[in-house]
């Protein structure tokens, strides 16, 4: 009888430890397992240089969603960038989307300036007007060889 306690209690301290480390896998590797409180949104860029998938998408400095997907359209010579926003984060389709840094040489995260007149997206829809990224090394050789 002792050693049936004994089994059930260990067998529930490594189930419990299981629960707990893909908890933390979760929650620390930003995976989204429920994305109902989601939507999509599209967006082609010229260049996306240093974004990354899972990288934060902010309006006014607050996080609104993350970037799912990052691909290449070769028939449009696009990076085709899809984002997820929340749900209660209205959009319209003269919003402007950039690649923007955190400080810096930090990391790459989407901005989006929410437009005023134009007619809100739902989902599946897409951006139009985007920024593509400031490469830094483009600007420095600029001001190096003088043809700022």
């Amino acid at each position: 009888m002792f050693k049936l306690r004994k089994e059930t209690a260990v067998g529930l301290f490594v189930l419990i430890g299981i629960l707990a480390i893909a908890y933390m896998s979760i929650k620390l590797g930003n995976v989204q397992v429920f994305t109902d409180k989601y939507y999509a949104v599209h967006a082609d860029f010229s260049d996306i240089s240093g974004l990354k998938v899972n990288a934060p998408v902010q309006m006014y400095g607050v996080k609104i969603g993350f970037v799912e997907t990052i691909g290449l359209d070769q028939k449009k010579g696009v990076a085709s960038v899809t984002m997820l926003i929340e749900k209660g984060v209205s959009l319209s389709d003269d919003a402007i989307v950039s690649v923007k840094t955190n400080g810096l040489i930090g990391d790459k995260y989407l901005k989006i300036a929410p437009g005023g007149l134009g007619d809100p997206i739902g989902p599946d829809g897409s951006l139009f007007d985007t920024n593509p990224a400031v490469d830094l090394e483009d600007l420095i050789s600029k001001f190096a060889f003088g043809k700022v």
